[in-house]
């Protein structure tokens, strides 16, 4: 079931996604060569903490960490390790989530570490496009799916293709909420998009094929091609003057 969400509510998730808004920025200077995805969860957790917030994704279904850091092939949901160390040359994801005041906010970035080849510039920078094209087609009186074709257009556009395994979803009194919105289908179809609706918006764009397997730690997803993978991602309210970002500094 859709949750239309009062003003009251929009207003305590946009407090919860400015937290998600302010450690992702803090990190794009803490991440660096020689540093551990443990390192990076502790930071953004103490931050998190330190806005009197709870990090959502800590014990969700029993996942063991605040964050999500999946580096290079790694799609999503990789857990922290202190023996995963970035070296020049990585790309890394990182997703996180934050509860205050009983609501939810939930984002998405990936950062290059040192030098990276061209390849991977453009793979980050096609994600992060197609990411604000999706935010652009979700107009009230629209439809999910309109969200979805605009991703997905883009991404195959300039050679790259989009996870079909996992898909962006509401949000705001629970981590996920109706409806689930996937990053590739044909525009017109799916959920009417009404003012009021909260949605976590986050495509994952690989550079290989679409498909992904499911690591032995029965969370990691990584492209069945080992090629690399790249995640954006933002909360947003659907309003009768356009969308609004709510994951924002």
């Amino acid at each position: 079931m859709v949750i239309i969400k009062s003003q009251t509510e929009i207003r305590k998730i946009e407090a919860a996604g400015r937290i998600v808004a302010q450690v992702l920025q803090e990190l794009k200077s803490f991440v660096r060569i020689g540093i551990t995805t443990a390192e990076i969860d502790s930071f953004a957790e103490k931050k998190i903490r330190q806005q009197r917030a709870v990090p959502a994704f800590k014990g969700y279904r029993g996942y063991p960490a605040s964050t999500c850091t999946s580096v290079n092939e790694q799609v999503v949901h990789g857990i922290p390790s202190p023996s995963v160390r970035l070296k020049s040359g990585d790309l890394i994801s990182v997703d996180l989530g934050v509860i205050l005041d009983g609501f939810y906010g939930d984002g998405a970035i990936t950062l290059p570490v040192g030098e990276v080849d061209d390849e991977t510039v453009r793979l980050i920078q096609i994600t992060e496009e197609s990411l604000y094209l999706g935010i652009k087609a979700a107009v009230v009186g629209g439809r999910v799916s309109d969200i979805s074709s605009a991703i997905q257009r883009h991404v195959e556009a300039n050679g790259f293709s989009v996870v079909r395994a996992f898909v962006g979803h509401g949000i705001g009194h629970y981590l996920h909420e109706d409806p689930q919105i996937p990053n590739f289908g044909k525009p017109g179809q799916g959920q009417r998009l009404q003012a009021g609706m909260t949605l976590a918006i986050e495509p994952m764009v690989n550079a290989g094929t679409h498909e992904v397997n499911l690591m032995d730690d029965g969370w990691t997803a990584v492209t069945a091609d080992r090629s690399r993978s790249a995640h954006f991602e933002h909360t947003i309210v659907l309003t009768k003057n356009g969308p609004q970002i709510l994951t924002k500094l």
